[in-house]
């Protein structure tokens, strides 16, 4: 049964026909994985996610890249599979994914995820993470679009000023987009004469819920606007300012990172930084896939970020 399938010109084309039909009355299918396996290839590629599904479906930031990346999917004749911690470990879902490839999401370089991706010789794109001069590399100007957006509040007056961060906490906070964005704050506030000592920092996970929890944290600080450094986060300081009576932004300005499609219509719409998401997830698919294929490695790509200024920031009351 195996030449009807895998190698028909060993057996004559009565016997494969008559095999096909049995095959066919027994209800047999070839197993597609393991030949594809057997032939070194899949067709598909991971992405290495560094969260749990259920938190990184929660957070609409995922959908937007994964769109980008499943177009060129289509396009390219490939499946996409997500790929989440096993047992709360990144490392050890890496053998398990039947893949070509990975884009990897979020993670360090120095982590064993990226030296065990370089031991088995898998081709691998790294986003919004450091560089590494072994892989592709795709990331946003995260430092500019958080220093413009910094950069704005100061300029409305705003001295109190709080920041909403995303996790996991200090010890990655120089480091990737995180440090970056830290950063360009930190360079908004070096021309006003300031530092990061004269702002308010929450670390949290970037879910609405988090981000209503920590400001209603926050507001006994009676800051005067409120830098998220997500939309998500953002969402969720003004859901909580709403809830205890303050005016958004004639109180408390309000500002996010990502400008995802519902910041547009969200009340009062949200003034925040756009950053190329889909084509981020385009860009990373397409050099995955030139790296499986053996074609020239993509250099290290930055993608630019613009403040796109709406309703919920105002001149600090």
């Amino acid at each position: 049964m195996s030449f009807a399938f895998n190698n028909p010109q060993r057996i004559s084309t009565a016997t494969r026909k008559r095999i096909l039909a049995v095959a066919e009355e027994l209800g047999y299918t070839p197993n597609t994985l393991g030949r594809m396996l057997q032939a070194g290839t899949t067709n598909s590629i991971g992405v290495l996610l560094p969260q749990r599904l259920a938190q990184i479906l929660e957070n609409p930031y995922y959908s937007r890249f994964l769109m980008g990346a499943g177009q060129v999917c289509d396009q390219e004749g490939y499946t996409l599979l997500l790929t989440p911690p096993l047992q709360d470990s990144v490392l050890k879902a890496i053998p398990y994914a039947a893949v070509d490839g990975f884009i990897v999401c979020g993670l360090e370089i120095d982590r064993g995820e990226v030296a065990e991706l370089d031991r088995r010789d898998i081709p691998f794109v790294l986003i919004d993470s450091d560089r590494h001069e072994g892989a592709p590399h795709v990331e946003v100007d995260d430092r500019g679009g958080a220093r413009e957006v910094a950069r704005y509040l100061l300029e409305l007056g705003h001295r109190r000023i709080a920041v909403l961060s995303i996790g996991p906490g200090p010890e990655s906070a120089g480091r990737g987009p995180l440090g970056r964005r830290l950063a360009g704050i930190g360079d908004a506030l070096a021309e006003a004469g300031l530092t990061m000592d004269d702002v308010t920092l929450a670390e949290v996970p970037s879910t609405r819920l988090e981000g209503y929890s920590a400001t209603k944290a926050l507001v006994p600080g009676r800051p005067t606007a409120i830098l998220a450094l997500s939309d998500v986060l953002a969402y969720g300081a003004v859901d909580a300012l709403q809830e205890l009576g303050i005016s958004v932004p004639d109180e408390v300005s309000v500002t996010g990172f990502d400008d995802l499609a519902e910041s547009a219509w969200f009340r009062p719409r949200l003034t925040t930084v756009r950053q190329p998401i889909v084509t981020k997830g385009r860009m990373a698919a397409d050099f995955l896939i030139s790296a499986i294929r053996g074609e020239d490695q993509h250099p290290h790509q930055t993608l630019g970020t613009s403040l796109i200024v709406r309703d919920s920031a105002a001149k600090r009351p």
